[in-house]
């Protein structure tokens, strides 16, 4: 028993002499970052240089805040570059961090943030290698990229005045650089533009509202001329999708699409309306070699450049014909995806239905454009080393020949096959419209398998007879008319309804074609950036925004929340 007592005994003292030690080391982070501001110098030598100067509010129930982590953009730089101070006093202890990734802590010592106390930490570096990537919109380019330091958002507490200044490499000229827009939500999209005491153009964002416990990735893209040969790299297939843990590490946003390399600058004179529906990419007019072939109709309708609610209608026709989808309300317009989805439907066919699945038409438009810019992007890397305008008489030619073969139909039945079979190539025609009236202005229409899914009207009203449509037939291509058990409608009737199938995405989903093809235009066919102003010592205008090139990314990761 006496022995019992004495281990009893002995464990309480090792767990009371525990108790102080783990509290130790149970520290209590959180503060406020009123202000921080980042000087980013884009160096000819193809270097990176950053200044940091940050002041932290540390609250008053919080420990100390005796430790700093700060990001790097990658791993090429050296803690002999870096200097540090804390509200002018040096900081001596400068070391990577075990919490950041390609980061340095700074360890404050005797000058520690007291509990409800301020303090401003600014910390240079100097000679940080390979941030600069070849652009994806054009390979004599330099893209810079950089996303500046954040803290734990479980620490921060908040708003912050965040500034981010961009210093472009000397000599390059006004109308030279381009600004990329993405990834800096709250933010203007446009920086402030304007020359630093050294001459260089500077690229300013400020937004004083902003969080310093969040992500935000802001970029420029200048001539790589102005930097040393050879320090531009040519991203690698990882890098260039983001999927590269070196090059997109706390990157959430910078969504890219390889397909647009464009090489020269849309200079034609046009009103800007006319401007908005040239949604292809100039570089796809480069002659290559050769007719691409297996595009898709609504592909096809891209590359011959066909207005955006008739592509959106041949989808629509594609998904119900599948039997993926059916269309619920023709006026506005709704279609919903079917329970039972088929295989093999196309990326732009299930971008399509997702779309329709959003119930607020403002989202379920700009789904939609960015469907569509998704579609240019994807028909411009198709066309790479073909000629466009081979291609383009190669799918005119289908057309025709799927028109030749509709009106040479001898029967109805047969020509209604015939048109079910064709029918989003003969939408490529430019007077569809008025061929489909023409070609059913007599006679009946037998009714193809999908089209109680495309007119819920012939649903709910009743067929014409009570069997079930058919389609084309497998084992006969002249199977004989007049049959009962065939639904048909007047061919009126019929024409005017697939007709109208335009119109309906028009009005009720696409609204303002040229707003609706704008949108995507200033993405996939973006202006040209523009000149110097003509005052001596000004820069007006700064570059256009720019498509934001993922492999580009020169991006510090976030602090340890320390």
């Amino acid at each position: 028993m006496k022995v019992r007592r004495q281990l009893l005994l002995l464990t309480l003292v090792v767990l009371v002499a525990l108790v102080p030690l783990s509290v130790a080391y149970a520290q209590t982070y959180a503060f406020q970052v009123p202000t921080q501001r980042v000087d980013v110098y884009w160096e000819t030598n193809g270097t990176l240089s950053v200044t940091y100067e940050i002041t932290f509010r540390n609250e008053s129930y919080a420990d100390p805040i005796d430790y700093v982590d700060v990001g790097l953009p990658n791993s090429s730089y050296s803690i002999s570059n870096i200097s540090a101070s804390i509200d002018g006093r040096p900081i001596t202890h400068i070391a990577y961090s075990p919490y950041v990734d390609n980061g340095v802590e700074l360890g404050l010592g005797a000058n520690a943030i007291q509990p409800g106390q301020t303090g401003t930490v600014r910390m240079s570096a100097t000679n940080v290698r390979n941030v600069l990537y070849e652009d994806n919109n054009d390979s004599s380019y330099a893209s810079a990229l950089f996303m500046p330091n954040y803290f734990d958002s479980d620490f921060v507490n908040g708003s912050s005045d965040i500034t981010v200044v961009f210093h472009l490499p000397p000599g390059v000229q006004p109308s030279e650089p381009r600004w990329h827009t993405a990834g800096h939500p709250g933010f203007p999209d446009s920086p402030v533009t304007g020359v630093d005491n050294s001459g260089r153009i500077t690229y300013t964002w400020r937004n004083t509202t902003a969080s310093a416990g969040r992500d935000y990735l802001f970029g420029a893209s200048f001539p790589a001329r102005y930097v040393a040969s050879g320090t531009v790299t040519t991203p690698t297939f990882w890098q260039r999708y983001g999927i590269d843990p070196d090059v997109v590490i706390g990157l959430l946003v910078c969504l890219c699409f390889a397909g647009v390399f464009t090489f020269i600058v849309v200079i034609a004179v046009r009103s800007e309306r006319s401007r908005k529906l040239k949604y292809l990419p100039p570089k796809i007019s480069v002659e290559g070699h050769g007719i691409k072939r297996g595009l898709t109709a609504p592909e096809a309708a891209i590359l011959l450049e066909q207005p955006m609610d008739k592509i959106l209608t041949m989808i629509m026709f594609s998904v119900v014909k599948k039997g993926a989808a059916e269309v619920v309300k023709r006026d506005p317009l709704d279609v919903a995806r079917v329970t039972k989805q088929p295989t093999g439907l196309k990326e732009y066919e299930n971008d399509f239905l997702n779309a329709f699945a959003e119930s607020d038409k403002a989202k379920r438009r700009r789904e939609l454009q960015q469907m569509m810019v998704r579609m240019v992007r994807g028909v411009a890397n198709k066309m790479r080393g073909f000629s466009k305008r081979e291609t383009v008489e190669f799918y005119k030619k289908i057309t025709a020949d799927a028109w030749k073969e509709v009106e040479a139909a001898d029967t109805p039945q047969v020509k209604s096959e015939a048109f079910d079979e064709n029918l989003e190539w003969t939408m490529l025609d430019p007077n569809y419209d008025r061929r489909t009236r023409d070609v059913f202005a007599d006679g009946p229409v037998y009714l193809p398998r999908w089209y109680g899914g495309y007119n819920p009207a012939y649903n709910t009203a009743g067929k014409t007879a009570s069997a079930p449509s058919v389609g084309r037939s497998s084992s006969s291509p002249t199977r004989s008319t007049g049959s009962p058990s065939l639904p048909t409608l007047p061919g009126g009737d019929f024409a005017a309804s697939v007709v109208g199938g335009v119109q309906s995405f028009a009005s009720s989903v696409v609204g303002n074609l040229s707003d609706f093809t704008g949108g995507v235009t200033k993405v996939t066919n973006p202006p040209p950036p523009p000149t110097a102003s003509s005052g001596g010592g000004g820069f007006s205008g700064g570059g256009s925004s720019c498509a934001c090139a993922c492999a580009g990314c020169a991006c510090a990761c976030a602090g340890g929340g320390r």
